[in-house]
């Protein structure tokens, strides 16, 4: 989809959402947003994240629209069919609604051939808001670039703002590429400069990935919002009263030794995760500290994705190699309600990533009151305190990380202190916090667009 991108910066025509608009923001007064379409053309909310493209966005998503839709704003979220059996739409909660757009074949289409099928996604998206009233839509809210492609031309059709989350950016990820692993092509770089270009409002996760946009995408000042992601606590939290206790009892129905050491990987198994940099590692300490072998275990929760779809198995072989195999366990993803099981009864979290935008599962591994090992890079350091709940990881040595790990497999009381930390940390970042930020950001985006309105209708006169 090669569209001119200048064509979003020039008056727009006075449409029937515009008038909506104008009553949505009246003297100058912020008001939110009564409906927004969210839109997450590669990966359904509704999928199990930790396998296949389903992995933090997809937590992202459902927490943001339903705590959004508490504060009476209205989601409906599209996403592409992979299913003919899926239903056109499905209830997600009370005031989030996703709707499955049919956009090339339901199966065998890999992220990297849905750019083909952008057209057919964006006029499914059109035609749903044809069906409806003028004016359906207050904002259009894009996640991941191929959302904002989409975006960007549903927005300028309605006469209404395009904000839009990065979540990753081929620029930053190209710049911290794991060995072997393969870098984004250039039409995705386009791509997203020309969403950058397009957006009213860019969120970001943190201060550094603002500054990343302004650097790699020439993002100006005024388009960037800094809004942390959150955590739900109410699923995410410390074990009860008597940790060691809730800890064993955990273990016990994970089918995990009551006294082991515990080195979790959680998340999607593939080479810009580095779940490799955690197995060399452990070899490594091993090799030093043979003693340790009795006691260590190191699960790995979650399945291939991207570019580890193409070597499933690798991540066995390479256990086996390094004569570990006896050690790492391989799980598959689980629900929410499991997945915090598994960090309870965790020793530390293990995250050796090359990049991560935020890194949404090191705050919940903290909020269930484990500490995080994990590398220095993207939203981490904002997530995890070096030295405080966890370790921070400076490159990828797996000696490095050998004794970065040594201290959480011995010293018990590190532990446990790390981990009241944890909890203590994650608590201040609730979604709560983090959806009235971004309320905050669609109603700006509402006053700046009428603002655009009325100097556009100034010109013309």
């Amino acid at each position: 989809m090669q569209h001119p991108v200048r064509s979003v910066r020039r008056a727009q025509p006075a449409t029937p959402a515009r008038g909506r608009l104008q009553s949505l923001v009246q003297g100058g007064a912020r008001r939110r947003p009564r409906r927004i379409a969210m839109l997450s053309v590669h990966t359904s909310p509704l999928h199990q994240p930790g396998t296949g493209d389903a992995g933090g966005m997809n937590v992202y998503i459902v927490e943001l629209a339903k705590r959004l839709a508490e504060l009476n704003i209205e989601v409906e979220v599209f996403t592409r069919a992979i299913c003919s059996d899926d239903a056109p739409t499905v209830e997600l909660a009370p005031g989030v609604l996703v709707r499955h757009v049919t956009a090339g074949p339901y199966e065998g289409l890999l992220k990297e051939d849905l750019p083909a099928q952008l057209c057919a996604f964006t006029h499914g998206v059109l035609r749903t808001e044809a069906g409806h009233r003028p004016g359906h839509y207050d904002l259009v809210h894009s996640h991941y670039w191929l959302s904002g492609q989409v975006g960007w031309l549903a927005a300028q059709r309605w006469g209404v703002p395009l904000v839009h989350t990065m979540h990753t950016m081929a620029k930053v990820k190209n710049a911290a590429l794991a060995e072997g692993d393969t870098p984004e092509p250039p039409a995705r770089v386009i791509g997203e400069t020309q969403v950058v270009e397009a957006a009213d409002r860019l969120i970001a996760n943190t201060t550094e990935e603002a500054a990343e946009l302004a650097r790699f995408y020439a993002a100006r000042p005024d388009q960037l919002a800094v809004v942390h992601p959150g955590v739900n606590l109410d699923v995410f939290r410390p074990a009860a009263p008597g940790a060691v206790e809730a800890r064993r009892a955990a273990r016990a129905g994970l089918g995990l030794p009551a006294d082991a050491a515990v080195l979790l990987f959680a998340g999607r198994i593939q080479p810009l995760k580095a779940p490799d940099v955690l197995l060399r590692a452990v070899a490594v300490l091993l090799e030093r500290r043979p003693e340790l072998r009795e006691r260590l275990v190191v699960p790995v929760v979650g399945g291939p994705s991207g570019t580890g779809l193409a070597r499933p198995e690798s991540l066995h072989k390479l256990a086996a190699q390094l004569g570990i195999g006896d050690v790492v366990r391989f799980h598959p993803p689980v629900g929410q309600a499991l997945l915090a099981e598994w960090y309870r009864a965790a020793t530390a979290l293990v995250m050796p990533s090359y990049s991560e935008s935020f890194g949404l599962v090191a705050l919940e591994a903290q909020a269930c009151g484990t500490p995080v090992v994990a590398a220095a890079v993207g939203g981490l350091p904002v997530a995890v305190r070096d030295g405080e709940t966890g370790t921070l990881v400076g490159g990828h040595d797996p000696v490095d990380w050998s004794h970065a790990l040594e201290p959480y497999v011995t010293d018990p009381e590190l532990v446990a202190r790390r981990g009241e930390a944890a909890a203590r940390h994650a608590a201040g970042f609730g979604w709560d916090t983090a959806a009235a930020t971004t309320a905050e950001v669609y109603a700006g985006s509402l006053v700046r667009s009428i603002g655009r309105l009325a100097g556009a209708r100034q010109r013309r006169a």
